[in-house]
């Protein structure tokens, strides 16, 4: 089953997260089926055109009333018996499966190790210790896994869950009753190929290591939101996280002209005639500026300069003013989010991934090369 996320429902102003899927549903008026979401919560709540809990959704799988297979499907020719241990098909899944795996599911999205985190933790213990009591845990661990996602547990596309298979089968036994009798090579065999995974692992982890050298050591602060906010009286004298904006009046030198914002810069050099230039330059406010630069003809390189002119502007209005540059660098490492209104959502920040957030990203840069040239003064 093929589960989606994100999504959530909020609870007394709590975000209690979940996924979901496509399951087949039977009308209420006929014997047909239809296509409906099945939302499962990490609370244990279940949502298919109905509220309901776990408990509730076994009852609607044994009715019939869902499934998560199409019903009414055509049968499948009919095959000679295969041998288990040669197929490479997964067990079919059943409600009873389905069932199992919505469960670990629920257990996932609160953050409970899954079943197959159990089995992998059950593998470890038993290359630890490999005593009877220890292999009958394991056994129990893997058998917990459903059924239909149980060749998938070890990751392992060629030899897929069989040598979990053999470690859980009895010595003397033949593995899955037409497979190959278990003998303590056979099992050491498979004990060896745990050893190797992680060996494997190992050696990517210290890889990762020496690749990923210059990745942050811990958490870095929590996001700033730079919001959009009307002064009618004025921008307030003490310099704040506002002196971020782009409307926010100050002088920059940039390009062989100055402009009053990083507006009036921005729209201004996107222009193609140099009369609507000079218009947008000595616009009396930024949002005036914007809306003059909105309305004109755009140079034809502009989507591929803009960025740079961009980036360009904020670095001269950080560096030519240094008390608008301590409020930049006074926030630190934190991932800066530029909402609002205004600008495109190319710029700035918007719910639900729909915005590039590139004032955001760039005001970062801007932070770092201040803060480069803080700590290398000769730096050029």
């Amino acid at each position: 089953m093929s589960w989606r996320r994100p999504t959530y429902r909020t609870v007394d102003g709590e975000r209690i997260d979940g996924a979901w899927c496509h399951v087949w549903r039977r009308s209420e008026w006929s014997e047909e089926y239809f296509v409906e979401d099945l939302v499962v919560f990490a609370d244990g709540a279940v949502r298919c055109g109905e509220r309901t809990d776990l408990a509730g959704l076994e009852k609607l799988l044994a009715s019939g009333r869902i499934s998560a297979t199409r019903p009414d499907a055509p049968a499948r020719p009919a095959e000679p018996p295969k041998s288990k241990w040669a197929s490479r098909d997964s067990e079919p899944l059943t409600p009873d499966g389905f069932l199992l795996e919505v469960a670990d599911l629920i257990e996932e999205l609160s953050g409970r190790p899954t079943v197959v985190q159990r089995c992998h933790d059950a593998i470890q213990r038993y290359q630890q210790e490999p005593t009877e009591p220890r292999r009958l845990a394991l056994r129990d661990a893997y058998l917990a896994v459903p059924p239909h996602l149980r060749i998938y547990v070890l990751g392992d596309m060629d030899r897929q869950d069989r040598p979990l298979r053999i470690v859980t089968t009895a010595i003397g036994e033949a593995v899955d009753g037409d497979g190959p009798v278990v003998t303590p090579e056979l099992r050491q065999e498979a004990l060896d190929y745990f050893r190797r995974g992680d060996e494997g692992v190992r050696h990517e982890e210290e890889q990762r290591a020496v690749r990923y050298a210059d990745d942050p050591a811990g958490a870095g602060r929590p996001a700033v939101v730079s919001h959009q906010v009307i002064y009618p009286r004025g921008w307030p004298e003490e310099p704040d996280l506002f002196v971020l904006r782009n409307d926010y009046p100050v002088e920059i030198a940039f390009a062989g002209e100055t402009y009053a914002s990083v507006l009036h810069g921005y729209w201004s050099l996107s222009v193609a005639d140099a009369t609507d230039s000079r218009r947008i330059r000595e616009a009396p406010s930024g949002r005036e500026a914007h809306d003059l630069g909105g309305r004109a003809t755009r140079r034809a390189d502009w989507p591929e300069v803009r960025l740079a002119v961009m980036a360009g502007l904020l670095r001269a209005k950080f560096t030519q003013h240094p008390q608008l540059a301590e409020v930049l660098l006074s926030t630190g490492d934190a991932r800066l989010s530029y909402t609002g209104y205004s600008e495109s959502p190319y710029w700035r920040d918007v719910p639900d991934n729909r915005g590039r957030n590139w004032m955001g990203r760039l005001l970062e840069l801007t932070r770092s090369e201040l803060a480069w040239q803080v700590s290398w003064p000769t730096a050029e």
